[in-house]
């Protein structure tokens, strides 16, 4: 892309998913009444706080052995859209084959910066590493996010509970977002974009896999394959996961089957393989 050369339109298109998949509205129709079923029916640990504000939350998930690994899920939808509850049943892939499932809220923007989205998340892993043993969750803290998640679990990979990361999807230059409609609730300043942004950062020293879908918009893709190219030069671990014909939503069906390649890529990482 040439992004100087693009009008506010087409750079407003160059990262709107929902405008980018045809069916996006019943897409999300179908994952929030799911994930609904899903809070119905697991709903001993939902809704414990974190801190004062409204969002901060915990949904908890814990599998049959306080000893398994747990994958925390940060849900996206560019840091100012959905909510934890809506993405409760992609905890079904990876519980399937014995794991803890952990997923926190965060304030959304405008109400909160980045900055304040990162410090909250930032708050709800330091409250899981002092209370997670209490409800069943003892094992190794796996960390993934998708969309605005990924963004974040790329962020949040140097907090001392995680062992290792999936990023999916997620957005790794930040620059560009300020000239789009998405920077109307975020506001990014300058030093949000240069401390926040994963590509202009060092690569954090544990292991972090990327996964896109390869009909996703093209400044996700290279975000993504940028992303693995700065952390293979500086020789860190982590697969790069192209997931054939996903598109920015149906890209989370690798996580929801215990089969998918990203249940793969988590447990192969849990096993130190990858």
């Amino acid at each position: 892309m040439n992004w100087g050369r693009m009008s506010r339109a087409e750079r407003d298109a160059a990262y709107n998913n929902a405008t980018a998949v045809a069916n996006s509205r019943s897409l999300i129709a179908e994952r929030n009444e799911r994930a609904a079923l899903f809070r119905a029916k697991h709903n001993r640990y939902l809704d414990l706080s974190y801190g004062p504000a409204e969002r901060r939350k915990w949904d908890l998930f814990p599998g049959p052995e306080s000893s398994a690994p747990c994958l925390v899920f940060i849900h996206g939808g560019y840091w100012q859209m959905n909510r934890r509850e809506d993405f409760a049943h992609f905890a079904e892939g990876v519980a399937a084959h014995g794991w803890s499932v952990a997923m926190p809220g965060y304030t959304l923007a405008p109400e909160a910066s980045l900055t304040t989205i990162i410090a909250e998340l930032t708050a709800a892993l330091d409250w899981l590493a002092q209370n997670g043993s209490a409800v069943g969750i003892r094992g190794e803290i796996y960390l993934t996010g998708w969309s605005a998640g990924g963004h974040l679990t790329a962020m949040l990979l140097k907090h001392p509970l995680i062992t290792a990361g999936l990023a999916i999807s997620g957005v790794f230059e930040l620059g560009p977002i300020r000239d789009t409609y998405l920077n109307e609730k975020l506001q990014l300043t300058d030093d949000e974009i240069a401390l926040f942004s994963p590509l202009r950062l060092s690569a954090t020293p544990k292991p972090l896999a990327i996964a896109y879908g390869t009909a996703e918009l093209p400044a996700l893709v290279e975000d993504s394959r940028n992303l693995h190219a700065l952390r293979a030069a500086a020789h860190q671990p982590g697969i790069l996961l192209p997931v054939a014909g996903a598109n920015h939503f149906s890209i989370l069906d690798a996580l929801l089957s215990p089969a998918g390649s990203i249940v793969g890529a988590l447990r192969s990482l849990h096993g130190r393989t990858i």
